[in-house]
């Protein structure tokens, strides 16, 4: 069963003055969020042109011999690098998926996967441009340094012409930048696959986080249950939920698996937020991962999800 056209209208045009009604209240949320981790954060440090020490790596073949540091290099076998602090502004692409299945919350949970997405987005880049970092929306928002970010994105995304759609639209970050996916991903696992292929074609670093309700991973559903689709308005009817648990647990599984390994290819990392957890939770998650802390997949016992 399809939508008619004046319904996927209509439905559209719900979540636009939901989004816009909700801003408010979710950039003090981020703000609120952000302050409360700010305190004992490091600012982020990468290797580039700055002029302070940041550490000393391996040589590697190809590069200029001028770049070998000979004095540490005598005290053993191997060649080294001294490695500078990067200084310049950095910038971090962030896409929160505002299509219309992140406008869901179950009664396990009191917020949206929409409103989870885009506090962690807000709150995420006061830190960023706390730290000296610009931020931008792909095909939304130029990269920014401001101290209103916060503002300036809620503005963009609400004067956007149309709500995004679930994944970024195709752009070609600098081999410098970072681009952060925050979504639920349930497009088809193929779309989501070519799209973390493209966004890391040009060497950019990346950061894939899918934002899930409970709901979406125990499937507490039985008995004889609709289930529709709110992007595409295709339903389907259940007679015992409750018979499909497993088969649907086993594709989740799958889907996550495929996405990790195209993520984990081009050296980007993967995580499983649930809303039932809290934002600061991922908040410190990403900013870890971005500052080159320990990756959570060394705290996360084999075979466990990264979850944040």
């Amino acid at each position: 069963m399809e939508l008619d056209a004046d319904s996927a209208v209509r439905s559209a045009a719900q979540d636009a003055a939901g989004l816009v009604a909700a801003m408010p209240r979710l950039v003090l949320e981020a703000r609120r969020i952000a302050a409360s981790v700010y305190h004992g954060l490091h600012g982020r440090r990468r290797a580039g042109s700055g002029e302070n020490f940041w550490q000393y790596r391996r040589f590697v073949d190809g590069e200029p011999s001028t770049r070998v540091d000979w004095r540490r290099s005598a005290r053993d076998d191997h060649l080294y690098v001294r490695e500078r602090e990067w200084e310049a502004a950095h910038t971090v692409w962030i896409w929160p998926d505002l299509s219309a299945s992140m406008v869901f919350a179950s009664p396990l949970v009191w917020e949206t996967k929409r409103d989870r997405a885009l506090v962690v987005a807000f709150a995420l880049a006061e830190l960023l441009v706390k730290g000296g970092e610009r931020v931008g929306i792909p095909g939304v928002m130029r990269p920014s340094a401001s101290r209103a970010i916060v503002e300036k994105m809620a503005e963009a995304l609400v004067h956007a012409p149309s709500l995004p759609q679930s994944l970024p639209p195709a752009f070609a970050p600098s081999p410098l930048a970072e681009v952060l996916m925050l979504g639920d991903l349930w497009s088809p696992t193929p779309e989501v696959v070519a799209s973390i292929n493209s966004l890391s074609a040009s060497g950019a670093h990346g950061h894939v986080v899918q934002v899930c309700d409970p709901a979406e991973e125990t499937f507490p559903f039985s008995g004889r249950i609709e289930f529709r689709d709110p992007e595409s308005g295709t339903a389907l009817t259940i007679g015992r939920a409750e018979t499909v648990r497993e088969e649907y647990v086993a594709r989740v599984a799958h889907h996550r698996a495929a996405i990790r390994h195209e993520a984990e290819r081009h050296g980007w990392t993967f995580i499983v937020h649930r809303t039932d957890r809290p934002a600061s939770e991922l908040l410190l998650a990403l900013h870890a991962r971005m500052s080159g802390g320990v990756p959570l997949a060394m705290l996360t016992p084999a075979g466990k999800e990264n979850v944040a």
